[in-house]
């Protein structure tokens, strides 16, 4: 009898987490479709292209040795032991060996895909593929491994439960470096430095694009809990689901009401936003806070986003098309902060004084200079041999013909 509960409380967990991870399979297409409506049609076949790449590039290379680099053995609580194709003894033997690296790498390949929107409509395409293979090797198993691989920031008390910090702003940075070296797209700015809007060709695969990746997130967010057997884990996983939708909720609501009280319209493209930042945002403490705190975090992510978007245009003069680093970045780490603030257990509006915060923000220092100067680094090289960036001839009649010579619409 015990063998056989055994028996389906392993069959439960494991099948939740491979659904789980479909479900954070299926965000792919979500942002495919968000960078290619906020972008024009004539960069479509690109844009697609890279989302593809990304995630069959880094699935292998995860597969191959980023996933022992994240959970092997800590070297110094810096960086996992190496080991390629997982060649030590019994790998595979533990149920959910092959489980939890099927889940560690859609999150991988959602690092990835982030910074493939920050530099849209005028990156190389084989510098995007040399990115790819660095960031997942590299950039996202090493400081991955600070946290969720038991190394140094976790020995400290890190709480970032999905990746608010870990997943999104890694990605985020890495795009901040990329966007500032390759600068602006051709017409973006005036000789005087003002912003020209430069419209994406399709809001309705934008549109849809968010309500995929806000589905997905149901399984970024709740699917980290790892299992689901059991009154704990069942709870958890509720609880979770809540407050990963009301975040959502909130940030999209009160980036309307912001962008309409600044601008004197609904922007639909800033709502949409807004609903993703919420997401990031209560990615990192979507299991330490209660309802009502899910729901404030998601309005400040909301209403901070409107104006990073406006910071990074305006004042960086970073061109950022589809202002994924306002939301990945910015309210990612927002998100991470946060949990030192709403945490129910450890939170400074708790009673619990000031401690979790200080190690977040030092959570939150750590992942920008890392990810930051390691994407700086990557692309001035790119930059310096030339492989960076398109000619003024393929940027101005588009990607999609010179690079892969066909077209998304005909």
């Amino acid at each position: 009898m015990e063998d056989t509960l055994l028996g389906l409380q392993i069959g439960l967990d494991n099948m939740w987490l491979l659904i789980a991870g479909f479900l954070v399979m299926f965000m792919q297409p979500g942002f495919a479709m968000v960078e290619a409506g906020f972008t024009r049609s004539k960069n479509t076949a690109n844009i697609l292209m890279k989302n593809l790449m990304d995630f069959a590039i880094g699935s292998l290379l995860y597969w191959i040795i980023g996933f022992t680099i994240m959970y092997g053995d800590s070297i110094a609580g810096l960086i996992g032991m190496p080991d390629l194709f997982f060649m030590s003894d019994g790998y595979g033997e533990n149920y959910s060996d092959y489980a939890d690296l099927f889940f560690q790498t859609v999150f991988c390949a959602t690092a990835a895909t982030i910074v493939s929107g920050a530099m849209a409509e005028r990156t190389e395409f084989k510098a995007y593929l040399i990115f790819t293979i660095v960031i997942s090797v590299v950039i996202y198993p090493i400081s991955g491994h600070w946290t969720w691989g038991g190394g140094w920031l976790s020995q400290l008390g890190f709480h970032d439960f999905a990746g608010s910090s870990i997943v999104h702003s890694v990605g985020a940075w890495v795009g901040l470096a990329g966007a500032s070296i390759i600068g602006p797209r051709i017409g973006k700015y005036s000789k005087a430095g003002k912003p020209n809007a430069i419209p994406g060709h399709n809001l309705l695969l934008g549109a849809l694009g968010v309500f995929i990746l806000w589905f997905g997130w149901f399984g970024f967010n709740p699917g980290s809990q790892l299992a689901a057997a059991g009154t704990d884990n069942a709870v958890a996983i509720g609880h979770i689901a809540v407050t990963t939708n009301l975040a959502a909720a909130a940030g999209a609501v009160t980036a309307m009401l912001v962008a309409w009280s600044r601008y004197k319209r609904p922007s639909l493209s800033l709502s949409l936003n807004g609903a993703l930042a919420g997401l990031v945002a209560i990615t990192a403490g979507c299991d330490a806070v209660d309802p009502v705190g899910a729901a404030i975090i998601g309005t400040i992510a909301g209403f901070v986003l409107v104006f990073a978007v406006e910071f990074f245009d305006k004042i960086l003069k970073v061109d950022d098309p589809v202002g994924a680093i306002s939301v990945h970045g910015v309210c990612g780490a927002l998100g991470t902060l946060a949990v030192g603030l709403f945490s129910t257990s450890e939170g400074l509006f708790y009673g619990h004084g000031a401690k979790l915060l200080g190690i977040q923000a030092i959570g939150v220092l750590a992942f920008f200079a890392w990810a930051f100067g390691m994407g700086f680094i990557l692309f001035t090289i790119l930059k310096k041999v030339k492989v960076l960036r398109v000619n003024r001839t393929v940027e101005e009649e588009g990607l999609d013909v010179y690079e892969h010579g066909e077209n998304a619409f005909n």
